[in-house]
């Protein structure tokens, strides 16, 4: 199987099926994506979401915030099934999300585990990371906001961050407070939309 020009073995392209039968089948009774996105589901979000392990392939301890319907946490965590090494922290506050993304992560035997948790408070219950993912979730100076506490720890923080159209007027609102080392991802499927990855944050003095 190939996404994105990420080839996979068979076994992950069956995990990634039965993600989607998962997916599917929760969706009739929980708002798990926007229901207009529900139909480009492979497209949409399972592929977008391989984007970030395209960006960062070597196994490493992330963080995913506010992983909703396991996107792109669920994702990365099974495409790192198929190196045996690494490991996804999905933060999620919402206890029905966080059952369904248990359920994904043990039927497709993904390299994850969840914390039914505030953002604020997740810094208590996973310490340490290297790399952090979020999508759809808040404006960039709000997640640096979030992911500031595990940026002061290790300065060789990763965060990677979908972002739409309006990336550039949020990376200069962003400027106004934080100053990072910032690399612009174009995305590979649609043509007004980046993966931010974000280095060397710190709040301004």
């Amino acid at each position: 199987m190939d996404m994105i020009g990420l080839r996979v073995s068979r076994e992950t392209s069956e995990r990634l099926d039965h993600f989607v039968s998962l997916f599917e089948k929760w969706s009739r009774s929980i708002n798990l994506v926007a229901p207009s996105t529900r139909q480009q589901i492979w497209q949409r979000h399972i592929a977008d979401s391989a984007q970030i392990f395209k960006i960062l392939p070597d196994p490493k301890q992330w963080i995913d915030l506010g992983s909703g319907g396991g996107f792109p946490g669920v994702i990365t965590a099974i495409l790192l099934a198929e190196t045996g090494a690494g490991w996804v922290h999905l933060v999620e506050s919402n206890h029905k999300k966080a059952s369904f993304l248990r359920l994904a992560l043990s039927e497709t035997a993904a390299r994850g585990s969840v914390h039914v948790s505030r953002i604020e408070d997740a810094p208590e219950k996973v310490p340490d990371c290297e790399a952090i993912s979020a999508r759809a979730l808040a404006d960039l100076d709000l997640l640096l906001d979030y992911t500031n506490p595990w940026a002061q720890k290790a300065p060789a923080l990763r965060c990677l961050f979908h972002k739409g159209r309006d990336y550039q007027a949020e990376v200069e609102k962003a400027r106004g407070r934080w100053q990072f080392d910032l690399v612009i991802h174009p995305s590979a499927l649609e043509r007004d939309s980046v993966i931010l990855e974000i280095t060397n944050q710190a709040l301004k003095v």
